[in-house]
């Protein structure tokens, strides 16, 4: 039995942990949910072969230790893109689902309003984040609508659809989607 902080970390015997990357923090002592997720790319233009940012979310998310469990694209139709967002929410298999597009203010951008029907909570921290973060890169960033929420036990988070945009706000949500699913999962314990 560890009877020390500094005993668990090997600090006792004068083995000082690896420094963490500026921003990022560590949950080892928390047991973690395999993530598994569904990428959902929001468009009334998009096809498989032309799907650049559908494509680059989820190799992202592989090359983070997630597994994809699928990618599909969704009309910008509010009605189906609920109906979508709600079958797989309720899915027990998948507690991520990470949408791509439809977060403007065009009149067919429903990203954001189809999330908020299904969702159960509201995460407004993580849309904040990328905001925040994509801000200091463009001044285009204010006008995303993106929003998170979460729904039966999985995070449902709204990406811009541009490739840049995926790009940047994965790097902004990466270091904390393992401690949210843990924590969407059930896992509480600090």
């Amino acid at each position: 039995m560890v009877s020390s902080t500094l005993e668990y970390l090997g600090a006792a015997e004068g083995k000082m942990p690896s420094r963490q990357p500026a921003g990022r923090r560590r949950y080892d002592f928390m047991p973690n949910t395999q993530i598994r997720a569904i990428v959902v790319s929001v468009s009334d233009t998009r096809k498989e072969s032309d799907d650049a940012s559908g494509d680059l979310l989820s190799g992202l998310l592989l090359e983070t230790g997630i597994e994809v469990a699928g990618k599909l694209i969704v009309r910008d139709d509010l009605e189906d893109l609920k109906n979508t967002l709600a079958v797989i929410a309720e899915r027990e298999d998948i507690n991520l689902i990470i949408t791509t597009g439809g977060t403007g203010l065009g009149q067919r951008d429903n990203t954001p309003e189809a999330t908020l029907a299904i969702g159960e909570r509201i995460v407004p921290g993580i849309a904040e984040a990328m905001r925040i973060e994509t801000l200091k890169n463009t001044p285009l960033a204010m006008l995303s609508r993106g929003i998170c929420a979460v729904r039966s036990g999985t995070l449902i988070i709204n990406l811009p659809g541009s490739p840049k945009g995926v790009r940047e706000c994965f790097a902004v949500i990466q270091p904390v989607l393992q401690h949210a699913i843990n924590l969407v999962s059930g896992e509480t314990s600090h």
